[in-house]
């Protein structure tokens, strides 16, 4: 007898184990991961709990912040302090801030129906119209920041992420066809001068039309400094954000036109060659590893992070503010810390501008 109830319980707490790994919940998602799902994934109870997760964090001004793993499930003394930060008037669109959080929101919006996703996104989409300049850029930090957060901001893709945002609003595509139409005509309007605003700070340098600084000056328009290690330069990232915005503007003007063509000729001058960019163990470094250039002579072509307004030179800097010439100058914490090179200029040149030019400015 004794031996078959051991037995039963056995067998119970096996299938109490096999029970509790079949119900388990699949891990969580990430916050940068939430845009990436699969469309029937956006009519989920944890899309829905990811969702409402990014109406707690949204501030009352209609805004987000930023670097937050909105996707992380909270506890209750962590929903308090959210709660007690909503007046909190630090809302931004770099590093995806704000219309990353909009474009989850359409999604499950979309995906469910529930009105409450479809407000927060109109809230946050007034946000974003009123944070525009008259002038047609958009500052880092609105409402306004004191310091660099006030300049144009092109770093990160912060203005051009917007400009999708309402150029798809302003387009009537079909996951924002419940925005209503003043709303839709407020997009495109603030589309259009954002345009012009990205015409008018096309870098001159020797009477020739380059590219784009991270930031720009709000007033004068001149490419501006940022942090310490962000100084006055021309962009061999971020303005690779802005020539597939102009790109992909439907019956581009002249001075689109011409735009385009000055940044890819710029793009072809600026790209670095022979070299490559590697990752080296190093236990001594806090990180446990350094980045180094080697010279590579079958290397596919690099381009730099910042570039020197005259002489086109590649630039770094460390938080000490003083400007380099190569990446091993400056401190590791630097060195391993930020993007000083990138390789997305390659298939702007080597795909969608060819396919671009055909359609828009074929050869003559």
């Amino acid at each position: 007898m004794l031996m078959k109830s051991l037995l039963i319980l056995m067998i119970l707490a096996v299938f109490g184990l096999l029970s509790n790994h079949l119900t388990a919940q699949p891990a969580t998602l990430k916050w940068r991961e939430c845009l990436s799902q699969q469309p029937a994934w956006y009519g989920s109870d944890e899309a829905v709990r990811v969702a409402d997760n990014v109406l707690l964090y949204q501030r009352e001004n209609g805004g987000w912040t930023k670097n937050v793993d909105m996707a992380k499930p909270l506890e209750p003394a962590e929903r308090a302090q959210i709660l007690e930060d909503k007046d909190a008037p630090h809302s931004t669109i770099d590093n995806g801030a704000t219309f990353t959080q909009l474009e989850y929101l359409v999604k499950v919006f979309n995906g469910t129906k529930h009105e409450r996703f479809k407000t927060a996104f109109l809230k946050g989409l007034d946000y974003l119209l009123q944070a525009q300049y008259e002038n047609g850029g958009w500052p880092q930090y609105y409402p306004l920041r004191k310091g660099y957060y006030t300049h144009i901001t092109y770093n990160d893709n912060a203005m051009v992420g917007v400009l999708r945002l309402l150029r798809a609003i302003a387009r009537q595509q079909p996951d924002y066809n419940f925005v209503d139409g003043e709303r839709r005509i407020k997009s495109a309007k603030a589309v259009e001068k954002g345009i012009a605003i990205i015409l008018k700070t096309q870098v001159i340098v020797n009477n020739k039309k380059t590219v784009w600084c991270a930031q720009h000056d709000e007033i004068t328009l001149a490419p501006a400094a940022a942090r310490a290690y962000e100084k006055i330069s021309l962009s061999g990232s971020e303005s690779v954000g802005i020539v597939r915005f102009l790109m992909n503007i439907e019956k581009p003007s002249p001075q689109i036109i011409e735009a385009v063509q000055a940044a890819v000729v710029w793009f072809e001058q600026a790209k670095l060659t022979g070299i490559k960019v590697l990752d080296k163990s190093d236990p001594a470094l806090p990180k446990g590893h350094d980045k180094i250039v080697v010279e590579d002579a079958k290397a596919e072509p690099v381009w730099a992070r910042f570039y020197d307004l005259t002489t086109n030179r590649p630039i770094f800097c460390g938080r000490d503010g003083i400007i380099k010439f190569s990446l091993a100058e400056i401190e590791p914490e630097r060195r391993t810390g930020y993007s000083w090179y990138n390789n997305a200029p390659a298939k702007l040149l080597a795909q969608d501008y060819p396919a671009w030019r055909w359609k828009w400015a074929p050869a003559k």
